[in-house]
């Protein structure tokens, strides 16, 4: 089975926005949710991930992943 470039980098920005969002305290807003990643030195593209979301709530961990993955 292979895993295609596209469905690789999928992978790896869902695990490196996982990573940013460590200790994210929710329900969090799009604001509140950029400024864990930023303390938590998140890279240039999570932060632009993120930056791309609708500005609203976001649940959990898996709704931002999800809304995450929807921008591509």
């Amino acid at each position: 089975m292979s895993i295609s470039n596209r469905e690789n980098s999928h992978i790896r920005k869902s695990v490196d926005v996982q990573k940013a969002l460590k200790g994210a305290s929710y329900p969090a807003s799009k604001r509140d949710l950029l400024k864990t990643a930023k303390q938590n030195a998140a890279d240039e593209d999570v932060m632009e991930a993120l930056a791309a979301l609708p500005d609203e709530q976001y649940g959990s961990l898996a709704d931002v992943s999800k809304a995450v993955g929807n921008e591509d």
